[in-house]
């Protein structure tokens, strides 16, 4: 027998027995019995292996096996894992990172290693868009990049529940089993080691990454004492161009046709093209457009160590160590092109249920600023879990399994600086008109460059131009601790039967943190012009951000800017310390002659601190029976799960001591020193009762009937003792509409409880050929919805609530009488000006203010210059005589229901000994939880994340020491994210196919070549709002290809 079959055997053998026995992955593997020798490899072998576990388990789970030791089928994980029907992925980069499973997204399903659950934490501020940073590290989602492919033996999903696994996953739950030495069947010495060169071709010039891998295992000549060893390396490089828009604010169209709310022009002079008919008609308007260069780098390090040792013929003990880490760093650079509003012309798409304006153009009076914020990401993910695990046959049919673990999963900033990202806003004021037309891919922007006002007047953009805005750190951590330990009893008895019982207790603690600071430097109006070349000329080059795309076409992005944000952290922020303008260091910062002077502080405008515990004690009795019903065979696996989980939470609140209005829809929440404790708690209990029937009703088909009731628990946030006001809110003043939010969590919530129905039918007609046909249902309750309520927090009062007997009111109201554009840049700067005026309502404070506003008027437009001017020097901040914010704070409640449904297609088919086979899958997935793009933009909805059709086919050969595929994996568009920023905007993602391919040539028995290629047609990723020409995110993703070299021994 080849040395693969052996092992294969093994397995198939160890895994459907461990689906009948709640010994899941610990437990002995049982003797491999007499049979045919099976001479596979590589692909097929994998096929064969997973076919095998498939016929072989009770109820509906699927597989994907190693090809041989050391050698998975795929260079991700998660990559290998969307070629199960029902599974999807998400992807960071290009790179598989997360799961879908059924419809049901990352956070739904379980992750367990050799079946225990595994601790989750993740940051992700890496390779996203424009919202990463808002976001607090909150979820249960398991990043699957984290984990080496090489050191898994098989991938396991189980679709239909079992009462002696743990609950968590409505989806399914995900069963990663390692190498076990004495699990093999072999003994002595042998293993594989391994090394490929990665080529990523979005990388600037030809570079080479490293992977290094090697699995070694020993078991001595009496099969009573192994270990296997794993350890990894690998190193990746990459770049993307991207597009992104910063936020989308949906209106009804007569509120856009106001000229209170800034869009048009008072004077009727705005241009309007395929305008809706219906002033009711939700429109669409964003805020900016940006273009990015990001160069990212990812380092993962793996190792795994395993011993096992049976002191006696009946026990089997086990002893493993799990380490990995993951460092990931990416540099950005930016092109942002925002608009003062309103518009000189605009026109609508077709779309009747939420117009987007695609095309947006002004003229300024003076320049405006082009932005190029530099940005820095780096994260460092550790994992760690170690485990004992002992197994006694007692006696003839008795077996006690005990298991304990510990895992730990810590996301963390990998910085210089110490801080998840850092952000440094420069710009130049240089842009006398501008234009944005989002009815292509990706938003393509024009804009005419006058740098003779506040530029360096040499008729090009350079570094001359440029000034400095504000800089900004976000520091984000995520850590995740689980406890457990599990006993579980089992007796088989005559006629097929076995019964069991079991008990397990798992103590969960996540803690999470997010600060954040700001420091104005130049400000937004940039009004030190030049202090870029002055103070870091050196750290700042200029490139063709244009070029850098192949896919999409851009517009005016010929020259962009990019330096190393922590280095110009580094150097700006100790200068602006210091020194409100430190273009001239001559100028005495502690002379009181010399007002306005004074440094830069730098504010902390966001702190958030939580914890959540949970302690959960569950038993379960479960029966199993193999035999024969009405003369065919026949099978049930039956049982009840009982679960209590406590629920503690403990939050930390750093108090808001106000939201100052600094630019016209800019605003900053600034944080006090006062911190409040808050602790609240939560209890729920679960019965959790499955069942499985399968028969044979034909010789090789196959028919299968489930019904379970599984859980998911809810996200992390949302079980939050705390309350926080969101950050850089309103998005505009309230008086132009803006609305103030905030989030608070409820410990009480209850999870997620879904009863499943699953049937199927599965065909084998051949030795490695089969097809299958499954129907899922599920019906799930508990899902959190959006109890919204209005109210005040915290004390914090509005500057630009636009009321009568404030300065804000009394700005609005001038505005009115001189017949001007309420628009928020006008609204800001006659308010500022009141303030700066001594900050009275008066009619003489009012009249001295309105003098300068109207003496910096051209043609009924402010001049740019004086306006930057303006929100340089002064930030509105309430005072006593402004009215509290009315906040929309939204807090999860279980108030939704939701019903799925689908069907699954599977197949695979070798052609005789021809070598070619094919193996593919399709996935239906439906659901009345969708999204309504026409819903009221002011109310959180409710949907399922992740529901989408798929479809995955791969094309086989193997003979004459070639093994070889080609794979094409496609998912349609979903829902990603529901209720984005103030007007409640879904995330969609657009649909994605990848083609990749392998090829191995087996040198000698002990020597293998190999080559891949990830992507090979360039498919880029998309994701968007209420309607297609409403772009969040676009991301151009490359072809990348890995040439490596094996030995096995």
């Amino acid at each position: 027998m080849s040395t693969f079959a052996i092992c294969r055997s093994a397995s198939v053998i160890a895994i459907s027995t461990c689906l009948a026995a709640p010994c899941f992955a610990q437990a002995e593997a049982t003797p491999v019995a007499d049979e045919e020798e099976i001479i596979v490899t590589g692909i097929r072998a994998s096929l064969e292996a997973a076919m095998d576990i498939k016929r072989e388990s009770t109820g509906v789970v699927d597989a994907i096996s190693a090809e041989d030791i050391g050698k998975f089928p795929d260079t991700n994980i998660a990559e290998s894992l969307q070629r199960i029907p029902g599974v999807s992925i998400d992807r960071v980069n290009g790179e598989g990172s997360k799961v879908t499973v059924r419809g049901f997204g990352p956070q739904f399903n379980l992750i367990t290693l050799n079946g225990r659950q595994l601790a989750t934490s993740s940051v992700g501020v890496v390779g996203g868009d424009q919202d990463v940073e808002n976001q607090q590290p909150t979820s249960r989602s398991f990043d699957f990049s984290n984990l080496a492919p090489e050191g898994v033996r098989t991938l396991e999903v189980y679709k239909t529940a079992r009462t002696a696994l743990p609950s968590g996953g409505i989806g399914a739950t995900i069963n990663i089993r390692t190498q076990r030495p004495l699990e093999t069947g072999e003994t002595g010495l042998r293993g594989s080691v391994g090394a490929k060169a990665v080529y990523d071709t979005s990388v600037d010039g030809f570079e080479v990454t490293p992977e290094f891998s090697g699995i070694v295992g020993w078991s001595n000549d009496s099969e009573t004492f192994g270990v296997s060893l794993f350890g990894s390396y690998q190193d990746r490089k990459s770049a993307a161009p991207s597009a992104t828009s910063n936020d989308w604010n949906i209106r009804t169209f007569g509120d856009f046709l106001n000229p209170d709310n800034g869009f048009v022009r008072r004077d009727g002079t705005t241009q309007i093209e395929n305008a809706p008919t219906d002033l009711s008609t939700l429109v669409a308007v964003p805020n900016d457009s940006r273009y990015h260069y990001s160069e990212s780098q990812r380092e993962r390090i793996n190792g795994l160590l395993t011993l096992q040792f049976k002191p006696m013929e009946t026990l089997t003990l086990t002893a493993d160590a799990l380490y990995a880490q993951n460092k990931v760093k990416e540099e950005r650079s930016d092109q942002g092109n925002w608009f003062n509003r309103p518009f000189n012309q605009v026109r609508f798409d077709d779309n009747p249920t939420v117009a987007t304006t695609v095309f947006l153009q002004e003229t300024l009076t003076g320049v405006k600023d082009i932005g190029f914020e530099q940005q820095y990401r780096a994260t460092k993910s550790d994992l760690y879990s170690f485990g004992f695990n002992a197994n006694w046959e007692i006696s003839d049919g008795f077996t006690l399994t005990l298991d304990a673990n510990t895992s730990k999963a810590k996301d963390r900033p990998d910085s210089p600086n110490g801080a998840s990202s850092t952000l440094v806003g420069i710009g130049a004021p240089v842009v006398s008109a501008h234009s944005v037309d989002y009815s292509g891919a990706i938003p393509v922007q024009e804009w005419t460059l006058n740098d003779a006002l506040r530029g360096n007047n040499n008729g090009v953009l350079d570094i001359g131009d440029l000034g400095t805005q504000v800089a900004r750190t976000v520091t984000a951590r995520q850590e995740h601790r689980i406890n457990q330990f599990a006993a579980d009893l089992g007796w088989e008895f005559d006629g097929g039967g076995r019964f069991d019982l079991g008990v397990n207790y798992i103590d969960s603690k996540m803690e999470s943190q997010r600060s954040q600071t700001q420091q104005t430097l130049g400000d937004w109006g940039i009004n030190n012009v030049g202090d870029v070349s002055a103070l870091a000329g050196d750290l700042i080059e200029q490139f063709c951000m244009a070029c850098k795309f192949d896919h999409y076409k851009p517009g005016n992005a010929a020259i962009a800017f990019r330096g190393n944000a922590v280095d110009l952290y580094e150097v700006l922020s100790a200068a602006y310390l210091t020194d409100a303008d430190p273009r001239d260091p001559d100028l005495d910062d502690a002379d009181p002659n010399t007002p306005g002077q004074q440094g830069r502080p730098i504010d902390a405008t966001a702190g958030l601190d939580d914890e959540v515990k949970e302690k959960i004690w569950a038993g379960y009795v479960q029966f199993t029976w193999k035999g024969e019903f009405m003369g065919r065979p026949a099978g049930v696996v039956a049982g009840v799960r009982y679960e209590n989980t406590k629920v503690t939470s403990n939050s930390l609140i750093r108090q808001p001591a106000r939201i100052a209005w600094v630019a016209d829809n800019d605003f900053t929440t600034v944080l006090s020193d006062d911190v409040v404790p808050i602790q609240a708690e939560g209890e729920y209990n679960n019965l959790l009762p499955a069942i499985d029937f399968q028969i044979e009703p034909m010789d090789n088909l196959l028919a299968r009937v489930s019904y379970s009731r599984t859980l998911a628990r809810p996200d992390y946030g949302n079980l939050f003792a705390s309350v926080s006001v969101d950050n850089n809110n309103p998005n505009r003043p309230t008086a132009a509409g803006g609305v103030a939010t905030a989030n608070a969590g409820n410990p009480s919530l209850k999870p997620l409880v879904s009863d499943n129905f699953d049937v199927s039918l599965e065909w084998y007609f051949d030795k490695s050929s089969y097809i299958s046909a499954a129907f899922f249902y599920k019906k799930v309750k508990n899902f959190p919805g959006a109890g919204q309520v209005e109210q005040e927090l915290f004390g914090l009062r509005d500057p630009s609530s636009g009321a009568a007997g404030t300065r804000s009111g009394a700005a609005l109201a001038e505005l009115q009488r001189l017949g001007l554009d309420t628009s928020d840049v006008n609204l800001f700067t006659m308010t500022a000006l009141i303030v700066e005026q001594g900050g009275g309502i008066d009619p003489t404070t009012v009249a001295n203010a309105s003098a300068v506003f109207q003496a910096n008027l051209t043609g009924g437009s402010l001049n740019q210059t004086f306006v930057d001017q303006v929100l340089g020097r002064t930030d509105v901040i309430a005072n006593s005589s402004d009215p509290l914010f009315n906040f929309s704070v939204d807090t999860p409640v279980n108030t939704e229901t939701g019903n799925i449904h689908g069907f699954e297609l599977q197949g695979q088919y070798f052609f005789g000994d021809s070598g070619f086979g094919i193996a593919g899958s399709y996935t239906n997935v439906n659901g009345d939880v969708g999204f309504d793009i026409g819903a009221d933009p002011n109310t959180d909805q409710f949907a399922l994340t992740g529901l989408a059709n798929s479809y995955n086919i791969t094309g086989i050969f193997e003979k004459y020491g070639v093994s070889a595929r080609v794979a094409y994996n496609w998912r349609d568009k979903y829902l990603s994210r529901l209720n984005r920023q103030g007007s409640r905007n879904p995330v969609f993602v657009a649909p994605f196919g990848t083609l990749d391919v392998s090829v191995t040539y087996d040198v000698t028995e002990n020597i293998q070549v190999s080559f891949e290629g990830v992507n090979l047609l360039s498919e880029p990723i998309r994701t968007y709002a209420r309607d297609r020409d409403e772009l969040w995110f676009a991301q151009e993703l490359s072809p990348r290809f890995y040439l490596g070299a094996r030995y096995r021994f």
